[in-house]
């Protein structure tokens, strides 16, 4: 199916205020898809740059975020691993992260050249992952269609920090999944507040979007149903 379809049926069911955008990790730049316009500091502020445009981002000009760089999947050179070195004991020294989960982090599988960016209505190629920012409501929808609200299935956990790890969790095991984010996000991308990552691997796009579809009739079923409960106890508290 056409990604504009996709993606047009995805803010219609979610209500989102932003568009979705797409991620493909691809081993060089396509052929007349420009380059990152500018260095940037974390691998997650090109994702509000995708909101704008689509664009290629080497593996270089994700370096400038060590810990993003290496959960992107991407060769780490001798000085940006040393880097990351620092940063993790940084981390582990303010409390930040427990030292037992320095060498959890997960990666993507790899390695690739880089990254094309962009929204996903008008993006070039498969998309790899999809990212959407949502609010608590729509995270409520989100996780019922991914099937973890179910009380018959296992559930998966929301991660948090780095909010980039929520990538290749999604990647790896296929599943849809939402981060709360982390203090690096937050500063990096400005995203409100009230709002969470979520990401959607591309080989289930398309099931996912029939899910979150379904699962937005079943709320407003439901909410009809509370609705008209709420008026009837009303209407008796009025007659009494």
């Amino acid at each position: 199916m056409r990604h504009h379809v996709i993606a047009q049926r995805l803010i219609s069911a979610l209500d989102l205020g932003s568009a979705p955008i797409a991620l493909t990790f691809v081993d060089s730049a396509p052929d007349g898809l420009p380059a990152a316009a500018q260095p940037r500091p974390s691998a997650c502020s090109f994702w509000r740059d995708a909101e704008h445009g689509t664009f290629f981002a080497s593996a270089v000009a994700h370096l400038n975020c060590a810990l993003g760089a290496m959960v992107m999947g991407f060769d780490l050179p001798a000085e940006t691993y040393r880097t990351l070195g620092d940063i993790v004991t940084m981390m582990c020294e303010c409390s930040y992260l427990d030292p037992i989960e320095a060498d959890k982090v997960p990666s993507m599988a790899g390695p690739s050249n880089g990254i094309v960016y962009g929204p996903l209505a008008q993006h070039p190629l498969p998309p790899d992952l999809v990212l959407m920012w949502l609010s608590p409501k729509q995270a409520m929808l989100f996780n019922e269609a991914a099937g973890t609200a179910s009380w018959a299935a296992g559930s998966t956990a929301v991660t948090g920090r780095p909010a980039c790890a929520a990538l290749p969790l999604a990647s790896a095991d296929a599943v849809p999944t939402m981060s709360f984010g982390c203090t690096g996000m937050r500063t990096f991308t400005e995203v409100a507040d009230d709002h969470m990552l979520s990401v959607v691997p591309g080989q289930r796009l398309e099931r996912f979007t029939a899910a979150v579809e379904g699962t937005q009739k079943a709320n407003h079923a439901m909410t009809r149903y509370y609705q008209q409960q709420k008026e009837q106890l009303a209407a008796v508290d009025v007659e009494r």
